[in-house]
């Protein structure tokens, strides 16, 4: 029993003790965005992994979440209306909830490619209403207002950005455990059902149009409440977290995860949000990394990281990962010669592209040297090369390890 909920014992604990180790602004502004971005994810992969549904216009009841939110906090700053900060999320999610519906029962009647071209023509729609509706979405200049108001359940003034990253925690937990909970009931068992064998599902008395819709609103819920959160915590809410760019970055983070298992969203979130809010201070080139992160996830890890950790399982539980780490360890330095010699190719061309001064010496590494001549470009073309001459024969090498590894363990069965 303790076992089973060790999970959830953990993640607690390790939401209260990470800002106290990891105190700096920078550290906190990216963690309260991880939980957030966990929660939005999550609410994506109630449509994509639970029922089937891709769709690119998820951020409409993660913007709708936000804009009512931060409309009601500028209510409560008004006294016109009187509620606590820490209930401002759930606002959010009524607001996810109430568009979801009003949006969700006509394009659920759909499946698959009309779906999700549905889905398209709905978050188009909505950044068009931008301009036309400007007292509600702000124009281009969104809508800001104070988190620090009057009314607080817990007397915490909300001021410092810990206390916010706090509040974010308390709700990413209680969201999560809701969203697992539902996983278990008949409505997500039946989801499952409508994503794997649509055509069957009538035959046991259940109507795949309303499991579609119910799943469609409840996962806008649990969108704008992650919408609420982002509110609170930048105090502004503008029409680039409604629009198609916000629903292709919960896309990727849900494919990078993993969209088979309930904590693959939860890993491609943190790694997405990592890598974005980190690449951008260091490369100009962050977007096309994570481009090619995302294609390399699906060509190769389709199932992605959560797949990845799963199908070690049984190998780990066996005693026998020891013997893949050698033959990891060698593709692993052989993909970061590739990964390098790639990486400078990037940074030179961008450098020659984009620079002010591209004639003038730029730094990699700690390295000095003109982009525009021939030594970096010959490094690293042959660093790319090297690589993939070594990548081939430890690839083979892994799946010979891995059918002698399947057969060890049939022969221990």
């Amino acid at each position: 029993m303790v076992k089973r909920y060790s999970v959830w014992i953990a993640a607690p604990v390790l939401l209260i003790v990470l800002p106290q180790i990891f105190d700096s602004g920078f550290a906190i502004t990216m963690m309260s965005e991880m939980c957030i971005a966990i929660i939005f994810a999550l609410s994506y992969n109630m449509l994509l992994g639970q029922g089937g549904m891709l769709s690119f216009g998820h951020a409409v009841f993660y913007g709708f979440g936000g804009f009512i939110s931060i409309h009601a906090i500028n209510l409560v700053t008004d006294d016109i209306i009187v509620i606590p900060l820490e209930l401002i999320p759930l606002v959010g999610g009524i607001a996810g909830f109430f568009f979801a519906i009003l949006l969700g029962y006509i394009s659920t009647k759909k499946a698959g490619t009309t779906f999700a071209l549905i889905s398209l023509g709905l978050v188009e729609l909505v950044v068009a209403c931008v301009l036309l509706f400007p007292s509600f979405f702000g124009g281009e200049e969104g809508v800001s207002g104070d988190r620090m108001l009057d009314y607080s359940i817990t007397g915490i003034g909300f001021g410092k950005g810990v206390e916010v990253f706090y509040l974010i925690a308390f709700w990413l937990m209680v969201a999560t455990a809701l969203m697992y909970l539902q996983t278990q009931t008949p409505l997500g068992r039946m989801a499952n059902a409508v994503r794997d064998n649509p055509e069957r599902t009538p035959f046991v008395g259940y109507n795949i149009h309303l499991v579609r819709f119910f799943q469609f609103a409840l996962s806008g819920f649990f969108a704008g409440i992650a919408g609420g959160l982002l509110a609170i915590n930048y105090e502004i809410v503008n029409s680039e977290m409604i629009g198609a760019l916000a629903s292709g970055h919960v896309l990727l983070m849900t494919y990078i995860g993993g969209v088979g298992h309930f904590f693959g969203p939860i890993l491609g979130a943190v790694l997405y949000t990592f890598l974005h809010l980190t690449l951008v201070n260091i490369t100009m080139a962050g977007q096309l990394y994570l481009g090619v992160l995302f294609i390399i996830i699906i060509l190769w890890a389709p199932n992605g990281m959560a797949g990845i950790l799963m199908v070690h399982q049984p190998v780990w539980r066996a005693g026998l990962f020891k013997e893949l780490l050698p033959t990891y360890l060698m593709a692993l330095g052989a993909g970061l010669v590739t990964f390098f010699g790639a990486l400078i190719l990037v940074e030179v061309n961008y450098h020659l592209s984009l620079s002010i001064e591209p004639d003038k010496p730029m730094q990699l590494f700690g390295v000095e040297f003109l982009a525009n001549s021939w030594p970096p470009w010959l490094f690293s073309i042959a660093l790319m090369a090297a690589g993939y001459f070594m990548l081939r024969p430890i690839i083979r090498k892994i799946g010979l390890k891995w059918d002698e590894l399947t057969q060890v363990m049939q022969g221990g069965k």
